[in-house]
């Protein structure tokens, strides 16, 4: 039997299964614990020292006994808490992004997903790079500036030269005032090699959700194609860090199994990548299973209500409170509205999920991986943001200023990487209110770009932040950033 070893490469002494169920029954055993539940909220509550505020997080097991735990006070806490930590890492700020399909070809036979390789009656679709083009100057005129590309697994159709050849594409659109600045990829599992090759690329953050990490239902979920690889699937965020990217991000298709253990295992993996790569996941999503072409999520009886999500949400957080928290269209207006509150800091908007679904004047179903529920457009979505007291983000600089992994992560972890992101996130929000709002959206963004200017701590920051927002309104410079 494979013994728990965070520090371990081999993805089921990481990810163990005796240890999971062991911390799955003692968060169980714990859940009434109202003394050790306090003595595990107070580790986590952050700490303002000389240098900064600092956040212990939780382990594994901790963060179990918090998820277990079904006193109604003690649940309120976390909530509270959990605000508490989002807003002392990340501020009121929210990054804005979309995803980009490139491709659904794929040769996996993964049961959840429409894209799966019998599935015979889908549009299969793969972009030109003339047909990326015309996409990004779509997502460029509706204002985004940060992109997720997606494709499905196919090593003839796409290959890893034509990932490549496309983020070479999409950097190299300037169309108006527009540009992408950031690419993150959300590919299947590769090589060392190619993890090189995408960071010679710039891409900004590696994605790779893990579905499930319950081995026996990973494999029974993944059939046939390389995906049914569990150890190749699980270790591939080692692999990415050995090829030189030091942003990941992790996720796990909340519905497949038990959430408890899927929580467990996440947090392991999370742990895992800090032990030994000294980095934590950048990023963290937390999608849930949803209907899509063939795919009746009904079918899934591991679904989790909207309360179960939103507590799940807030333990992560609490859990790894310097990781960035995804929340995506596939959930609607009134859920993430919620999940705001309580540890989300990055969301899509105006997403379509179909292969060449932006340049379509109506939104196509025939190709969705999956439905959205979220159909407002980005003005809305941002009009939206800044009407509940959020700072919507288009900034990409830490990732051109190299503030990346360890360095990013030390910044986060003491509070200090607020003196970059406030600035920046108000400058974006200027340059997105200036080139692409509706008026309503505009005499609602200056007012709070307004109010948030006086909130900067730093007087010459402060100062240079408010001239350079003049002067991305009065000409077409753009692209100001500390």
């Amino acid at each position: 039997m494979a013994i728990y070893n965070p520090k371990s490469l081999h993805a089921e002494e990481f990810i163990n299964d005796a240890e999971i169920l062991e911390t799955i029954k003692y968060a169980e055993d714990n859940k009434h614990n109202a003394a050790l539940i306090d003595s595990i909220l107070e580790k986590a509550r952050p700490k303002k020292t000389a240098d900064g505020t600092h956040c212990a997080g939780l382990t594994h097991r901790e963060a179990s006994v918090l998820l277990a735990c079904d006193i109604p006070e003690k649940v309120e806490e976390m909530y509270r808490l959990a605000e508490e930590i989002k807003l002392a890492f990340y501020g009121n700020r929210i990054v804005m992004f979309a995803p980009l399909y490139l491709s659904n070809y794929c040769v996996n036979g993964c049961v959840y997903c429409p894209y799966h390789m019998k599935n015979k009656h889908i549009a299969r679709k793969k972009l030109t790079q003339d047909e990326v083009r015309r996409e990004v100057i779509a997502l460029q005129d509706m204002g985004h500036k940060r992109l997720a590309i997606e494709s499905g697994e196919d090593p003839v159709n796409n290959p890893i030269e034509y990932i490549l050849e496309c983020i070479d594409t999409i950097y190299s659109i300037k169309h108006k005032n527009g540009a992408i600045r950031r690419v993150n990829v959300n590919i299947a599992a590769t090589t060392v090699e190619n993890y090189r090759k995408l960071k010679d690329a710039g891409i900004g953050t590696y994605i790779l959700f893990q579905e499930t990490y319950h081995k026996k239902s990973y494999l029974e979920l993944h059939p046939t194609g390389p995906k049914h690889d569990y150890d190749y699937h699980t270790e591939a965020m080692d692999r990415a860090m050995d090829g030189g990217i030091d942003d990941v991000g992790l996720g796990v298709l909340f519905g497949l199994e038990l959430y408890k253990y899927e929580f467990a295992g996440l947090l392991m993996h999370a742990e895992h990548l800090e032990a030994v790569h000294g980095v934590g996941p950048h990023t963290i999503s937390v999608p849930r299973i949803k209907h899509a072409d063939d795919i009746d999520p009904n079918v899934f009886d591991n679904s989790i209500s909207d309360e179960l999500f939103e507590k799940i949400i807030a333990c992560i957080r609490i859990a790894v409170p310097y990781t960035g928290m995804i929340i995506s269209t596939r959930e609607s207006q009134s859920v993430r509205e919620k999940a705001l509150s309580i540890g989300i800091s990055q969301i899509s908007g105006a997403s379509r999920t179909s292969v060449g679904g932006y340049c379509e004047e109506e939104r196509p179903h025939d190709s969705e991986q999956f439905d959205v529920s979220d159909q407002r457009t980005l003005d809305e979505v941002v009009n939206w943001l800044m009407k509940l007291g959020y700072i919507p983000s288009f900034c990409t600089a830490c990732y051109r200023e190299g503030r990346t992994g360890d360095r990013f992560m030390s910044l986060c972890k003491s509070g200090q990487i607020l003196n970059c992101c406030h600035p920046n996130a108000l400058m974006t929000l200027t340059e997105y209110l200036t080139d692409y709002a509706s008026e309503d959206t505009k005499n609602v963004g200056f007012e709070l770009i307004e109010r948030e200017l006086s909130t900067i701590p730093k007087d010459k920051v402060r100062a240079i932040a408010a001239e350079n927002i003049e002067a991305i309104k009065a000409s077409n410079r753009r692209d100001f950033r500390f």
